[in-house]
């Protein structure tokens, strides 16, 4: 077998392996509280087409003489201090541009779907400020979503909107809203199979109206051939010695699966940052969402 091939059958093992992993357990609602705690709506991350400034900047940190990265009771400095105007108890959000580290198409349209909602940002945390110097600051972690590292990118903290959850039950049958449709393209970290309480990113955004707290329903339909996944060709409708039908169905021919929902956190033009709130099983990129 080729080198190139064996490479992208191993790659793509442990990107489904790891995504299955991550959401075992995924036929669950979220129902423990009304809101999205403050991890889902700081450490969720969002995909951009818009440069995010990065003149503000983590520079280093203590111990940094043995050590590369910073967690929860540490204290990093930042490339700006008293002369561009930080004061103490000042608050900053951390982000990091991402790419992923084992590309390969797992549905069709995944690479075009992905430069069209720009680059990746992801949350690495919330930092206060504790000591100002003229042109430096010290800060300690408030929130941690990841670990921080030298060189991640510091913007001045805005609130984010925080939306209600409904109460309304998932309709397994609902019938099209005839609404904007789109497709799930990757979840967090690029994983490739999600489910409830995970993030997922969408290729809708602000510009086609979609707002926080909008709701988007996922359904997948049968017989399609959008996956990369080897597949055995018209397994929706017969497979030698497990029956088969006299007329061959396609996959606009059969009843879509509804699979679950989620609630929007974060849009940018071209992109939704979705909290995935109840999921009957495994949720895949290539999968559709439609506005509810």
């Amino acid at each position: 077998m080729p080198e190139k091939m064996s490479y992208r059958i191993l790659s793509l093992g442990l990107k489904v392996g790891l995504s299955l992993a991550m959401c075992a357990g995924v036929a669950a609602a979220q129902t423990s509280h009304s809101t999205p705690t403050e991890a889902d709506l700081y450490c969720s991350g969002a995909a951009t087409d818009q440069g995010i400034p990065n003149d503000t900047y983590i520079i280093s940190g203590e111990n940094s003489r043995y050590k590369n990265t910073f967690h929860p009771g540490d204290f990093v400095y930042l490339n700006h201090g008293e002369a561009q105007g930080i004061k103490i108890g000042d608050e900053f959000e951390v982000v990091r541009p991402i790419h992923d580290l084992m590309p390969n198409r797992w549905f069709k349209w995944q690479e075009q779907l992905s430069k069209a909602m720009g680059t990746m940002y992801e949350d690495v945390g919330i930092l206060r400020v504790v000591h100002v110097q003229p042109k430096t600051a010290t800060a300690e972690l408030k929130l941690a979503c990841d670990m921080m590292q030298r060189g991640d990118i510091v913007r001045p903290f805005v609130a984010r909107p925080v939306p209600q959850f409904h109460s309304v039950k998932l309709d397994m049958f609902a019938p099209p809203s005839g609404k904007k449709t789109a497709m799930i393209v990757y979840g967090k970290g690029y994983t490739m199979a999600t489910g409830a309480s995970k993030i997922v990113y969408v290729n809708l955004g602000s510009s086609q109206g979609v707002q926080v707290g909008s709701y988007f329903r996922v359904f997948r339909y049968q017989g399609a051939h959008s996956e990369t996944l080897y597949q055995i060709t018209d397994t929706a409708y017969k497979v030698y010695g497990f029956g088969s039908t006299p007329v061959k169905y396609q996959w606009d021919d059969l009843p879509r699966q509804v699979l679950g929902e989620g609630i929007v956190l974060r849009t940018s033009a071209n992109s939704s940052t979705v909290l995935l709130t109840t999921a009957r099983e495994e949720i895949f990129a290539g999968d559709y969402v439609e506005l509810e």
